[in-house]
Formats: structure tokens, C-alpha cells, sequence
């Protein structure tokens, strides 16, 4: 459960990073701008013992400095929520939805503290990852320690022409799988209540 949900909060300060500018320098730079995004993805699991991949379907919130709700909607409901420090998971059950009190949800306060370096836009300074700007535009984001290249070979963020808009992300966990995100309806910018970081709803 930590390595899906160190993925997950990778993904989305990855995702707040972009400016969109030039060089990571200006990225960083733009990366201010962005005070909230919220979107629909589509989650394909690609594996080499499947001949189609897995697809989930989901929404997505986010407001700084780290408010989040990630929610799966098919083929099974989970939503996490992270506010004010506070992680919550629920889980679809016979019961309804049901909280998560596993004790790896823990674990994720000291990734969100590292994450906050991307939140600003400092893909460079963060201490498990090399960052390279190249043509697409697309960010290539790699692990500096062989106990992070444990659980991400690499990441790969293809930028829209659209400032502040990622369309596709893909994480490589090793050669022969790799989950795909695309995202749609991006909503930059817009507020946000409180409540939908705290309440499952």
C-alpha cells in the first residue's frame, strides 16, 4: 500500500511542478502560479503478463500547500484524502465505504515532506530524483538511490502546449510494467473547500 500511495503523491507534485517554461529553471520559476488543479484521469496498469492492460477511472483534487483527494471510481470506489497533515484512505466495502487504519499510511508523512521541494517547482533539489528537460516537452524523472529505483525506474511527464497542464504520465516500475495517467477536464485555479479534503462524500 506505501509504494501505491508514494506513486500517487509523486504523481501529483510532479504534476503541480509544471509552468510551463524552457528550462527547469523556469519552471521552477511558474510554478507559483498554481495554486489548485483538479481533473479526471484514466489509470492503464501495463504488465507483461497481460495481454490488455488494467484500466481505472478516477478524479482528482489538489490545493497547496498539500490538501489532496484522490479518488478511484471504477472498477472498484477508494478515495484518499491528505489535509493538514492528516492521511485518510477509504475503501469500498459491503459496508459502505470504510476506513483504512493500516499502519503504512504513516510511512507517507516523510514522502510528502520530500515532495514539497517539487511542489515549488525544485525537481533538481529533490534528493531521490535527477531531473532532464527534453524535446515533446517532456520531463524525465529518475532515482538517484538504488532503494527508490526499487519501486520507480523512472518517470516520464509529457506536457500539454497548455500552460499548467500535464496529458499523459508514465511511471516505470521496472522494464516490463508501467501504469500510464491521462488526464482530462483540468481545472486550474479554482477554489476549492476545505470539506472535500476531509469528508468522503
Amino acid at each position: 500500500m506505501t509504494r501505491s500511495l508514494s506513486i500517487i503523491i509523486l504523481l501529483i507534485a510532479s504534476y503541480l511542478c509544471i509552468g510551463w517554461a524552457d528550462t527547469l529553471v523556469g519552471i521552477q520559476g511558474k510554478a507559483g502560479e498554481i495554486e489548485s488543479v483538479a481533473a479526471n484521469f484514466i489509470q492503464e496498469k501495463h504488465l507483461k503478463i497481460l495481454s490488455k492492460p488494467l484500466i481505472s477511472r478516477g478524479t482528482f483534487y489538489y490545493q497547496v500547500p498539500q490538501s489532496l483527494r484522490w479518488e478511484y471510481t471504477y472498477p472498484f470506489q477508494s478515495i484518499l484524502l491528505i489535509h493538514n497533515g492528516n492521511i485518510n484512505r477509504y475503501i469500498k466495502s459491503n459496508d459502505g465505504l470504510v476506513k483504512d487504519s493500516g499502519a503504512e499510511l504513516q510511512a507517507m508523512q516523510i514522502v510528502l515532506q520530500e515532495i514539497t521541494l517539487w511542489l515549488r517547482g525544485r525537481f533538481n533539489d529533490n534528493p531521490n530524483f535527477n531531473a532532464v528537460l527534453e524535446t515533446g516537452p517532456k520531463v524525465v524523472l529518475t532515482p538517484k538511490e538504488k532503494s527508490f529505483a526499487a519501486i520507480i525506474q523512472r518517470i516520464e511527464l509529457m506536457l500539454s502546449n497548455q500552460p499548467g497542464i500535464i496529458e499523459t504520465v508514465r511511471i516505470y516500475e521496472n522494464d516490463y510494467s508501467y501504469t500510464k495517467f491521462m488526464f482530462n477536464n483540468v481545472r486550474l485555479n479554482k477554489p476549492l473547500e476545505d470539506s472535500l479534503f476531509q469528508e468522503v462524500r
